[in-house]
């Protein structure tokens, strides 16, 4: 019963937000400027893929980033857990607008890297490796201590235990949150747009700046992150269903 009310409920909602687009889009159309906005869809597209690039860069190096930290926080070196406990204190405490400015014109200016994009991606991989290291550490802890002293009884290493019966089941339960992560990924590389990286939100508001037509130009910015985060976020929310039917 509650939970088909809460489809009812979904189904209204989005039958809503839709009539509103449609009041929205059909009420201002006749002030609409679409022909100058399309004279410039190829620096859309191109900053479409741009996005889709960096967004990709980014997890791939977060999820080492994030991997590397979880491991060092649950070290037997003190010092590797200080480093690793501090490093995802301070980047989930401070924002990565702030983070990113601070990045690219203070350390990457003084260690010479003056590539934009590396330094976007690189910032953005710091930030989300610090998330992605807190999922994975709580998916190491959820492993039972029983799965872990029958990895020792069995002469299992440490690294053996590790690779064959801890990380196969701590991940299992990461895989649905990080699905989300690279969702929160492409969203915040909208971001990055402040240091003048020429991704998708830069090329808009290039766009937006040559012809004056703000609605005409961030509608289809929308659309273009629904159309990257939307699938991603389905997915994620399939996954949890999933696992948590199996575990």
């Amino acid at each position: 019963m509650m939970k088909n009310l809460g489809i009812t409920i979904q189904f209204i909602a989005a039958i809503a937000t839709i009539y509103g687009m449609y009041l929205l889009f059909f009420g201002a159309y006749h002030h609409m400027q679409w022909d100058a906005v399309w004279a410039y869809r190829s620096l859309f597209f191109n900053g479409w893929l741009v996005t889709i690039v960096l967004s990709l860069c980014s997890l791939c190096l977060s999820l080492i980033i994030g991997l590397v930290a979880a491991l060092a926080a649950r070290s037997n070196l003190s010092l590797l857990v200080m480093v690793a406990k501090g490093y995802v204190e301070i980047i989930r405490g401070t924002p990565l607008l702030v983070q990113i400015l601070f990045f690219f014109y203070v350390i990457a200016h003084n260690i010479g890297l003056e590539n934009r994009y590396v330094a976007g991606v690189i910032t953005l991989s710091l930030f989300h490796g610090a998330y992605i290291a807190e999922m994975v550490r709580a998916g190491i802890d959820a492993v039972s201590a029983t799965q872990r002293e029958s990895a020792r009884a069995i002469g299992l290493s440490r690294v053996q235990a590790y690779r064959f019966v801890i990380f196969p089941q701590a991940f299992r339960q990461v895989i649905p949150p990080l699905a989300g992560q690279f969702a929160s990924i492409i969203k915040d590389s909208s971001l990055l747009s402040i240091i003048g990286v020429n991704e998708l939100t830069n090329s808009v508001q290039q766009i937006n700046s040559a012809t004056y037509s703000t609605l005409e130009s961030f509608l289809p910015l929308a659309i273009a992150y629904l159309i990257l985060t939307l699938p991603i976020s389905l997915w994620s929310k399939w996954l949890e269903e999933r696992f948590q039917y199996e575990s």
